[in-house]
This record gives C-alpha cells, sequence and structure tokens, in this order.
C-alpha cells in the first residue's frame, strides 16, 4: 500500500478547523476512505490521568504505552519529533491524513478564514495553499469554497489526493 498523502488544515485560533475537519472526515469516510488525523499541539498535552496504570507506566519511563479495549486502542509513544513525515508510519491503514495545523510543515493546505473573526488570512501567499474556505469576498488564484460546501472540498481532495493513490 503507498504513504498516504498529508494535507493539513490550517486558520487561526477559533477560525473552524476542528468543526471543518469533523465534516470533511464524515464526508469522505461516505466516499469510502479511510482516514487518519493528527492535532498539532505546540504546548504538549495527556491523554491518561494521573493514577491510572497507563499514566504511572509511562511516568515511570516506558517508552510505549498502550491501553487496548476490544473497540479502539490508545497509544502514548515518547517520540523525538512531530514532523507529520516522522509520524506517518503511525498511519499505513489510512489512505489520507489530515492534520490540524503544522502551517510551516510545507505539506498541501486548505486554509479556514472568517472574516469577522479575523482581519486577514494566515497563510494566503504560501504556495502550497490549494484551497480557501471563507465567507469572505477575497479573491483568490486556487478553489475557494463557503464553509457550508463540504461536498465540493471532499470532492476536490479525493481528485487532488485520493484517486491517484488508488
Amino acid at each position: 500500500m503507498p504513504k498516504p498523502h498529508i494535507i493539513s488544515v490550517v486558520g487561526k485560533s477559533n477560525s473552524g478547523k476542528t468543526t471543518l475537519i469533523g465534516k470533511l472526515i464524515k464526508e469522505i469516510k461516505k466516499r469510502g476512505y479511510k482516514i487518519g488525523i493528527i492535532k498539532h499541539s505546540l504546548h504538549g498535552f495527556d491523554m491518561d490521568k494521573s493514577g491510572k496504570d497507563s499514566f504511572r507506566h509511562a511516568a515511570a519511563g516506558a517508552d510505549t504505552v498502550m491501553a487496548a479495549s476490544p473497540f479502539r486502542i490508545g497509544i502514548i509513544k515518547r517520540v523525538t519529533s512531530d514532523n507529520p513525515d516522522e509520524l506517518e508510519k503511525y498511519f499505513q491503514d489510512v489512505d489520507i491524513v489530515i492534520t490540524e495545523g503544522y502551517k510551516k510543515a510545507g505539506k498541501p493546505k486548505i486554509e479556514i478564514f472568517r472574516q469577522a473573526i479575523h482581519s486577514e488570512p494566515l497563510c494566503i501567499k504560501d504556495n502550497t495553499l490549494f484551497a480557501f474556505v471563507t465567507d469572505s469576498d477575497i479573491e483568490v488564484n486556487i478553489p475557494k469554497f463557503k464553509t457550508s460546501e463540504i461536498e465540493k472540498i471532499a470532492g476536490l481532495i479525493e481528485e487532488l489526493f485520493l484517486k491517484k493513490r488508488l
């Protein structure tokens, strides 16, 4: 199986990245594809709770801790980089990986920009930007969508990144 494409959804804080990704997941899944997500967190995070066994094992120094149930697994793994290219190896069973964030990673990007919240787009001059999702009248030389046009956005992703993978 070929490596999955990695694309990024970027935008300023509170622009609607998480909501857009959630809608794209549903639409792309309806089309029969498997999707992986990487949420970029510059400030770190904890998936486990203090006092739980898996938390204690990770705190003791385990390099990888997995919690498993009959329906899903959770992995806590020490890594040396949060670069999407380094994380790609954990997504070999999906067709595409969508990241939330990673505006500087050099991956193909969709920017979401809401004029009511921010005065100017984040990456409008970035040559890796392949789609612009907005409620503004800003002119761009790439496909431009309204936030309600999820089927069209998913169609562009399918055409550019998924059909070529088959």
